[in-house]
C-alpha cells in the first residue's frame, strides 16, 4: 500500500525517478488523486490546501485540488512558537479551549482568546455561527520583534464578538495554519459556555 501511495504522489508531483511503479501491481487500488482531507472525528477534519502560486506557469489547478489565497511558510522550529510546526500540536491538544461563549450583560459574547494566544502559527481563522459557513475573523499581527510574539497588546483589539442573548447554539471554528493545513471543530453552546 505504501508503494502505491508513493507511486501516486510521484505521478502527481511529476517526479519521474519515483514513478517506477509499485513492485506488485494491484488492480484498481490506486486512488485517482491524492486525498486532501482526513477526517478526525464527526465534528473535526484536517485538510491541506495547495496554493495556486505553487503551480507551474500556465497550469490550472485540478478540479479536486482546493486552492488557497495563502502561501505556505517555511516550517522551522524557532522555540518562539511562530510556525504551524510549533503551534499545531498545542492547538490540536487544546481544541476544547479554542472558543468560549459568555452570557454577559444581556449579550452572548464569543471569545477566541486562546487562538489569539497561539496565532503566530496561523494564517487565518474562520468562524461559523449556528451552522453558517465559517467566515474570516481577524487575527492580530504576530509581534515578532518582541520577546512575546503571541502577546495580546491593547492595540490588537478585543478577542470577542457580541451576539443577541441566548442566540449562540453552535460555533464552527476552522484554523488555517501557516503550512496551509486546516483543522475544523464544531462546538455546541453547552460545551463552550463559561460558568
Amino acid at each position: 500500500m505504501l508503494e502505491i501511495l508513493l507511486y501516486v504522489i510521484a505521478l502527481a508531483t511529476g517526479a519521474p525517478e519515483m514513478a517506477q511503479g509499485p513492485a506488485k501491481a494491484e488492480p484498481n487500488t490506486a486512488p485517482a488523486a491524492v486525498a486532501t482531507a482526513v477526517p478526525l472525528s464527526d465534528t473535526t477534519e484536517a485538510k491541506s490546501f495547495t496554493s495556486a502560486e505553487d503551480l507551474p506557469p500556465g497550469a490550472e489547478p485540478e478540479p479536486d485540488v482546493v486552492t488557497s489565497p495563502y502561501t505556505a511558510e517555511q516550517q522551522v522550529a524557532t522555540g518562539r512558537f511562530l510556525t504551524a510546526l510549533e503551534v499545531k500540536p498545542i492547538l490540536s491538544a487544546t481544541r476544547s479551549s479554542w472558543v468560549a461563549v459568555r452570557d454577559y450583560d444581556g449579550q452572548d459574547l464569543v471569545y477566541t482568546t486562546h487562538l489569539w494566544a497561539w496565532r503566530c502559527g496561523l494564517v487565518a481563522l474562520h468562524v461559523g455561527i449556528n451552522g453558517a459557513t465559517p467566515e474570516p475573523w481577524p487575527l492580530p499581527d504576530c509581534h515578532e520583534e518582541t520577546n512575546s510574539p503571541n502577546a495580546i497588546l491593547p492595540e490588537d483589539g478585543l478577542p470577542y464578538r457580541a451576539f443577541a442573548p441566548g442566540s449562540i447554539e453552535t460555533i464552527t471554528v476552522e484554523l488555517i495554519y501557516d503550512d496551509l493545513s486546516t483543522e475544523r471543530v464544531t462546538f455546541n453552546r453547552q460545551g463552550a459556555l463559561l460558568p
